[in-house]
């Protein structure tokens, strides 16, 4: 596909939160997009006020704002592909399930956000409930970390044959495919995702960055599976890239502010400028 070609060039939409600190969210998701050469769009869930160290306030759009980005977008411009993130509350969930089916939104990439990967919880019962029965049902892949694979499965994740039987718990939720991150496991298990699409069970390695600045790595990845998707790539393809590219995107972290920095979503504009 040559993306000289105005009409050629695809288009991807990422329902998320806003981070004012850069690292996650929607500006990770559009910085990734970019990377991939595809036209990034985006609907604003929530705006939150932090930075390196911490989140200091977090406030949620109202409904109708959210569906209205959405079908903006939708209705003119058209997407190849969607990627949802931080949505907050039940409604803002329910209502983007509800767009996703009547504007037949397609190759849905849905980052559960409802853990951290330390473990902390990020949302209400009512929104878990909501993301579990109404979303991720209409999801062509969902990414949940450890934590949130464990709510979502009902199972403890300490080794790899419990990611195994995790993926195909959740799996068994209506995604197409499931990919359980290995980002929050410890020992040999950091690094090793596992994937379920109802036929292939894989076990996918990448190399361990040894790096303190990981902000905003799952909104990467997610951001980067739904592009591959709306270049055309496959879904295990559109995983295995986009995985490369967050490894390399680590291996060139930001250390800026005074907490965790963000992944240099722009490494090739790094490389040749730092250590």
């Amino acid at each position: 596909m040559s993306v000289t070609d105005k009409s050629s060039v695809p288009v991807a939409l990422t329902i998320a939160g806003s981070d004012s600190g850069g690292g996650a969210g929607i500006q990770a998701d559009l910085r990734t997009f970019a990377f991939h050469c595809v036209h990034g769009t985006s609907a604003i869930t929530c705006v939150t006020a932090q930075n390196t160290v911490l989140v200091t306030r977090v406030d949620a759009l109202p409904v109708d704002a959210v569906v209205a980005q959405i079908e903006a977008v939708v209705t003119d411009i058209g997407v190849q592909a969607v990627k949802t993130g931080m949505l907050l509350t039940a409604e803002i969930i329910a209502a983007v399930a509800q767009q996703v089916e009547v504007l037949k939104l397609n190759n849905l990439v849905v980052d559960p956000v409802m853990v951290s990967r330390t473990g902390a919880v990020l949302i209400n019962d009512e929104a878990m409930a909501t993301l579990q029965n109404v979303l991720i049902p209409k999801a062509t892949i969902v990414t949940p970390n450890r934590y949130e694979a464990q709510l979502l499965s009902g199972l403890q994740l300490h080794t790899l044959d419990d990611m195994r039987a995790a993926a195909q718990r959740i799996h068994q939720l209506g995604a197409k495919a499931v990919l359980v991150k290995g980002g929050g496991m410890q020992g040999n298990l950091r690094g090793v995702d596992v994937w379920f699409d109802g036929h292939k069970l894989e076990t996918l390695k990448t190399a361990v960055v040894d790096t303190s600045n990981t902000h905003g790595t799952g909104c990467t990845l997610a951001a980067a599976i739904a592009a591959n998707l709306a270049l055309g790539c496959d879904r295990l393809s559109a995983v295995q890239k986009a995985k490369d590219y967050v490894t390399t995107a680590l291996r060139y972290s930001l250390a800026i502010g005074q907490g965790q920095g963000p992944v240099g979503h722009f490494f090739p504009l790094l490389q040749g400028n730092t250590p």
